[in-house]
């Protein structure tokens, strides 16, 4: 593992269950066993209800905590900050601690958590965040993975800690003490700890926060909205437009728009599909009438909307009207879309006070069925 930036603040995340020596056991191949040790400032945890209980009294306890065991053991007492309060648990809708994740809906609950957590992690630039898959449920393991592979930095890893038969799973072996000791398996049989093996296994992922959009790496999001965000932004936008259904396929979402607003869309679409110039208010009277044509074939020339249209606009676009409707399809199109609206948005080209409008997307990636 390289080593960080002197001003990166270490940090260490961990989720765990019913089994809290995976931290010690972490912290032992980090800090210890590894070359260059990597020595964390803080650490925090994600778990359920029961698991907090357990991390508690394993780890914390002032007389007994087997973290407390291992920094006096090893030189690191004062030196990790892990405080009662850095242990996380996974909440419900009301804000009730999960005991356990056992249905698809505290997975659910589980994902958000782990997601909002490693989003306020990896906000600040001068941190380095060291991500542990080892304990909890498996699906908390793959959650914090995948939300480390949407939000980590090129300073931040991914790990999972192994340890050696009979030593796993054991519930008095914590970490390889400073003085080895006899301990004994379940079934009653010694071994000793000098005979464990710690390893880790460092974890290569995809790194693709500098890919997204700001607005995919807001931290409010869902683990679900930020999938949803981050699969959208690394697809090549395209639309396809159903006349017939006056509607619009951006991407795999439907968009229906009012008939005024789908016109103009189309108008616009069919004008990029064309290779022809954005357009601006104070274009001529043939440039509206373009505009005019497009919206009969919609809603038909004996429809009062575009009787009121052709008079409105027989010499020309008004200010008002070409900004108005701009603006409006654009909220209709934010509003459907959310994060995922940006490529499709009718956009200026050009420096004020000459910009024109139109739409940025491929010509080839606009499509009529």
């Amino acid at each position: 593992m390289k080593a960080s930036a002197a001003a990166h603040r270490r940090i260490l995340l961990a989720a765990t269950g019913l089994s809290p020596q995976v931290l010690t056991e972490t912290l032992y191949a980090l800090c210890v066993d590894g070359s260059p040790a990597w020595i964390p400032d803080e650490i925090h945890l994600i778990t359920s209800r029961e698991g907090a209980e357990r991390a508690r009294l394993a780890l914390l306890d002032p007389a007994d905590g087997q973290f407390h065991a291992f920094c006096k053991d090893y030189g690191f007492t004062g030196k990790i900050a892990f405080p009662p309060e850095h242990i996380h648990l996974i909440h419900d809708d009301s804000d009730n601690a999960l005991s356990d994740i056992r249905t698809p809906q505290d997975n659910a609950h589980a994902a958000d958590s782990i997601h909002a957590l490693v989003r306020q992690l990896t906000a600040r630039a001068d941190t380095e965040l060291h991500v542990s898959i080892a304990g909890g449920r498996k699906t908390m393991g793959f959650y914090l993975g995948y939300c480390l592979s949407l939000a980590a930095r090129p300073q931040d890893t991914l790990s999972h800690v192994l340890v050696s038969e009979p030593f796993e799973s054991l519930p008095d072996f914590y970490y390889p003490p400073a003085a080895p000791r006899l301990l004994h398996t379940r079934d009653g049989r010694p071994i000793h700890t000098s005979d464990a093996r710690i390893m880790l296994a460092h974890i290569p992922f995809v790194r693709l926060r500098a890919l997204l959009p700001a607005a995919a790496l807001a931290p409010d999001l869902s683990f679900g909205q930020a999938v949803e965000a981050t699969q959208a932004h690394l697809e090549k936008p395209h639309v396809r437009i159903r006349i017939d259904e006056r509607r619009l396929h951006c991407g795999r979402s439907a968009i229906d728009l009012p008939p005024q607003l789908f016109a103009w869309y189309v108008w616009l679409a069919e004008r990029r599909r064309a290779a022809l110039p954005p357009v601006r208010h104070t274009d001529d009277a043939a440039t509206a009438a373009e505009f005019l044509a497009c919206y009969a074939r919609i809603v038909g020339r004996d429809a009062a909307d575009w009787e009121f249209a052709a008079t409105l606009l027989a010499d020309g676009f008004t200010k008002e009207f070409f900004e108005q409707k701009c603006a409006k399809t654009n909220t209709a199109l934010k509003r459907a879309l959310g994060l995922n609206a940006a490529p499709y948005l009718i956009t200026r080209q050009g420096e004020r006070p000459v910009s024109r409008y139109g739409l940025a997307l491929d010509a080839k990636d606009i499509a009529w069925e």
